[in-house]
């Protein structure tokens, strides 16, 4: 099944050449491009689910790119990966906040049993599918630690 968010990024790839949005226009197209990197290296035409997954990997290597560019004082680079940011999350689904994290959180803990930090594997295992896009695998796994932890 073709995905929908590739189909919505196509469309507005178009649109961006339309408005001569140079800025936008680059950005997804790299978006494009890493979409199309894992559909050729996965020989497999990529569901939403797929994209999702690319969409977070490379939100996650401007965050970093963010960092580095703090780090450095670069507000010109930190300024425009911003930006890029921006829009890459506009195709993401809504983050989770913290309330909704914990009670998926707790609900995957009483599902499996968990009782302490020696069954953190099997509550992400449970929890990941839920949250799949919109929580960032290292808050998840720091709410999952500290939930586990009082219960040792």
């Amino acid at each position: 099944m073709p995905s929908q968010i590739a189909a919505r990024l196509k469309a507005d790839v178009i649109a961006a050449m339309k408005a001569k949005d140079k800025e936008r226009l680059g950005v997804l197209r790299q978006v494009q491009a890493a979409i199309k990197q894992v559909e050729v290296d996965t020989r497999v035409a990529l569901d939403d689910a797929g994209v999702l997954k690319v969409l977070q990997a490379y939100a996650k290597k401007v965050r970093d790119s963010i960092e580095g560019a703090e780090k450095a004082r670069r507000e010109d680079l930190v300024a425009a990966s911003q930006a890029e940011l921006a829009l890459v999350k506009s195709y993401l689904p809504a983050e989770l906040d913290d309330a909704e994290l914990a009670a998926i959180v707790d609900a995957a803990i009483g599902e499996v049993g968990a009782a302490g930090p020696k069954d953190l594997g099997k509550v992400m295992k449970a929890v990941q599918p839920r949250v799949v896009g919109r929580a960032e695998g290292a808050r998840v796994s720091a709410m999952v630690k500290a939930r586990l932890a009082g219960r040792s």
